[in-house]
């Protein structure tokens, strides 16, 4: 039989469930990723939808295109997909990334460290990745620069009132709230489907309220939530649950005032929450920062640099943690399939 499309991809997940596409990757003009990445965007968008929505994908599921790296010191290149767009750069998908290139031989493993570079949209990434006996057990990478756009803002926010948030840029320009604000919600998984309500509203909120700019990426605004506290957890610093969006927030329309929530402790969001505690004073160059997820698994952050990004003091993070592949899938696009770019249902998407 002939099928319009076959995918093959790694199955992974570091809590956040991150496909990686290694096979069926179309041929993608651009001089760069970013480049790449923009073409797939206006011309061949199918590939995202065919993955990410039903019945191949569900909301939290984020995805990833291996592509031939454009810049000479890159060992490979990436392409980031979420539901509602192409991430410039994502800390837990990097870390999949990586995990999946060294234990499939995509690059070679050297035990006990491996290092090499990426090429993700947002440019070159540094991966220094912890291996032993065939197994990835830490991925540590080098983030672009991250900054603070704003800190400790009011802004009006329906049916919560005024709430006080900061915006910074990790690789994404996130909206973050300090959960005790609201004193009725916890950070739980038992919680989630409240802390996506109160998220995409917070979300909705910030967009209208706070304009921001990256000098690099021109009318990206922020496009992601996070609720952030303390944690009773010995092992971490800091706790947080971040709200992917899945699909536009209406504010007259509560059955959108949901998203998904990110099951890992989120690399860009760390990198962004350490953004704002360095712009604080609250944080130090090279000061560990342990950053739990919902599930209770934790990424470990460090500053090592500050930088000048356009208007902005910024910072340079990294972020190390650890993925897993959990199978092995083809995926294909039946000719008589009626739906191409695959569906959603408001059941649980927004």
């Amino acid at each position: 039989m002939s099928f319009k499309r076959i995918f093959q991809a790694v199955e992974t997940h570091s809590g956040e469930p991150m496909r990686v596409v290694t096979g069926g990757v179309p041929n993608i003009p651009g001089n760069t990723v970013y480049e790449q990445m923009k073409w797939l965007e206006k011309n061949d968008d199918q590939v995202r939808l065919l993955m990410l929505r039903e019945p191949r994908g569900y909301p939290p599921l984020c995805c990833n295109l291996i592509v031939p790296p454009k810049h000479p010191d890159a060992a490979a290149g990436y392409i980031i997909m979420e539901q509602v767009e192409y991430p410039v750069m994502s800390g837990g998908n990097t870390i999949s990334v990586a995990t999946v290139l060294l234990e499939t031989g995509m690059i070679p493993m050297q035990e006990p460290v491996t290092e090499f570079q990426l090429e993700a949209p947002a440019g070159l990434i540094g991966i220094k990745a912890e291996c032993h006996n065939g197994k990835v057990t830490k991925v540590t990478f080098k983030n672009v620069p991250a900054f603070a756009a704003y800190t400790d803002t009011v802004i009006d926010v329906p049916e919560l009132g005024k709430v006080t948030v900061d915006v910074a840029w990790g690789g994404m320009f996130y909206v973050i709230a300090d959960i005790r604000q609201f004193n009725w919600l916890k950070l739980v998984p038992e919680q989630g489907r409240e802390i996506t309500r109160v998220s995409s509203l917070i979300l909705k909120a910030a967009q209208d309220q706070l304009p921001v700019e990256h000098p690099d990426y021109p009318g990206v605004g922020i496009t992601i939530s996070q609720l952030s506290g303390p944690t009773d957890n010995p092992e971490a610093d800091w706790k947080n649950a971040v709200t992917v969006a899945s699909g536009a927030v209406d504010f007259n329309n509560p059955a959108t005032w949901t998203g998904a929530l990110d099951r890992c402790p989120c690399g860009t969001g760390t990198c962004a929450k350490m953004a704002t505690l360095y712009a604080k004073g609250k944080l130090k160059l090279n000061q560990p920062f342990r950053h739990e997820g919902l599930l209770g698994t934790v990424y470990t952050g460090h500053l090592v640099e500050e930088v000048q990004i356009g208007k902005y003091k910024g910072v340079i993070p990294t972020i190390g943690g650890q993925s897993w592949i959990y199978g092995y899938s083809t995926y294909v696009l039946d000719p008589a399939d009626p739906f191409v770019n695959g569906y959603t249902v408001g059941d649980i998407w927004a």
